[in-house]
């Protein structure tokens, strides 16, 4: 099959590649509609590796992703032919401990796709397991189906965070994490959601996602417009999503007693954390890595209208166009949010 293949750090094609997916009794075979290009997909392309993982084979990109259920194994009741569908893109180990506990993004053996060595889903078909594969309704199209992978990330955050009705949050990093990550705090029932960043375009898409207030930290001091926003008090749920160590290392700074801390973003090397202050406000810190059980509640959202992720799909490209994608979102404007790849029945 044609597929988008990162050939080795800044070389992609689009080319036939022979992939052997036979399709187990528990699977489904998907036709993929939608596919967003995502920052690790990016990354991999410029620079060959994330950590651990380094791109030594031709590797096939992408893991945002919607299609249509094109056949369905023997065992599968859920699903059936026709279904449109988003997909996890981790599969776990079902036996590990990690799983066992619930917690099985947490999986050491977990296999991720567009993660070395497994080959992602920029190409026409998949196999999934039925098992990670959830129907859209009608009302959820295969754009905002796509999207339900970075909107877990949030939804994820937003239930570490243990929000409380009327709570204010501060999202550091207009990204499309700290987006999604804005869209979800509101969802689960912050009354207000300051956000930060050094660039206007992006803050000035927040400011439309609802009861936002944009900070542009270039000119203006975060510290000093949540003490404004708060009576002195400081923020109830602080969501880091920058990954900039600078962010990271006085993400107390603007938390109230007691409040909360959720790291999102992945600084690129080890930050300084401030334990005394952490202490004196017996702050609780909260992590996340992806997401795990929020799938079903992520589309339900979409689904009912709680959250509407459209603002937030900037640029499209047909699947021959899929290098060019790439390079605009490797230098992409400060208007660009998300970048998708639309795939059609002759992909």
């Amino acid at each position: 099959m044609k597929a988008l293949v990162l050939e080795r750090k800044d070389e992609l094609a689009l080319r036939d590649i022979a992939i052997e997916e036979p399709l187990g009794s528990h699977d489904v075979r998907i036709a993929i509609r939608r596919v967003g290009v995502c920052g690790s997909d990016v990354h991999y392309y410029v620079h060959g590796g994330i950590g651990p993982f380094i791109v030594k084979e031709p590797m096939v990109l992408g893991h945002e992703a919607s299609g249509v259920v094109i056949e369905t194994g023997a065992a599968v009741t859920s699903l059936s032919v026709g279904d449109r569908v988003c997909m996890e893109p981790g599969i776990p180990d079902p036996c590990s401990r990690a799983t066992r506990l619930g917690k099985y993004n947490l999986d050491p053996s977990v296999r991720f796709w567009a993660t070395p060595p497994v080959h992602g889903v920029l190409r026409p078909t998949v196999v999934h397991p039925a098992d990670f594969t959830f129907r859209l309704p009608d009302s959820v199209s295969y754009a905002a189906g796509a999207m339900v992978e970075p909107l877990a990330v949030g939804v994820h955050a937003a239930t570490k965070a243990q929000i409380s009705p009327g709570a204010l949050a501060v999202v550091i990093g207009a990204g499309t994490i700290g987006m999604v990550t804005v869209l979800a705090a509101l969802a689960a029932g912050c009354s207000r959601v300051i956000v930060s960043d050094v660039l206007e375009p992006k803050l000035e898409l927040a400011a439309g996602l609802g009861p936002v207030v944009p900070v542009n930290v270039r000119n203006e001091s975060l510290a000093e417009i949540v003490q404004r926003e708060t009576g002195g008090w400081g923020a109830d749920v602080i969501f880091e999503a920058s990954g900039n160590d600078q962010a990271a290392a006085n993400v107390f700074e603007c938390l109230c007693p007691g409040g909360t801390v959720v790291f999102i973003g992945m600084p690129g090397a080890p930050i300084a954390y401030d334990i005394l202050e952490a202490q004196i406000k017996e702050a609780r810190v909260e992590h996340v890595f992806r997401y795990a059980h929020v799938y079903p509640r992520t589309v339900d959202m979409l689904a009912s209208g709680t959250i509407s992720i459209d603002p937030l799909i900037t640029d499209l490209y047909d699947f021959r166009e899929s290098i060019a994608a790439f390079d605009f979102a490797r230098s992409a404007p400060a208007s660009a949010v998300k970048v998708q790849i639309e795939l059609s029945d002759s992909a």
